[in-house]
């Protein structure tokens, strides 16, 4: 039987242990957690690191489309909503940023701070989803072709050389 090859000697002590202790379905007892040494503020410093580095990296592409938009001028299709939601967006990605220096810099050890940093954590989720619904909206109304782009992009290259 399977209780006999759970034994290691045999003799039917392990069997009678499982049969009086029912099998843990719900993982590792709350005595021994499996993360005891896990330290949280490390693990929030590294993933705001992360999550501050997309930022940055849209942050930069956004500042590109900003500026190859006020290089087109006023004759681009879509001159102003662009304007306003690249700005919106930038705004946004800056506040996201913020948050994040925050909830990082927070001693998350302390049981205190836990509403705190779990409200700033949702503001900063929901300022990153509203983001993301603006780019999406600035990618719609796109740059790829529009001929006024097209031209001060090519300028702008000409003047870095490439």
């Amino acid at each position: 039987s399977w209780k006999k090859s759970m034994s290691g000697n045999g003799d039917g002590r392990r069997d009678r242990e499982m049969e009086r202790q029912p099998p843990n379905l719900q993982g590792p007892s709350s005595q021994n957690p499996p993360c005891s040494n896990l330290d949280f503020n490390i693990y929030a410093t590294k993933k705001s690191a992360a999550q501050s580095m997309l930022d940055v990296a849209l942050l930069m592409a956004n500042s590109f489309q900003l500026k190859i938009i006020l290089s087109a001028g006023p004759k681009f299709n879509f001159y102003i909503p662009l304007i306003v939601l690249l700005a919106i967006s930038i705004t946004l990605q800056v506040v996201v940023g913020l948050l994040l220096i925050f909830i990082a810099k927070s001693n998350l050890n302390i049981d205190g701070k836990h509403v705190k940093l779990d409200r700033m954590n949702n503001a900063a989720t929901i300022f990153v989803f509203l983001t993301v619904v603006v780019n999406i909206f600035i990618t719609a109304l796109g740059f790829q072709n529009d001929r006024a782009v097209v031209e001060a992009s090519q300028r702008q290259g000409a003047r870095s050389g490439t």
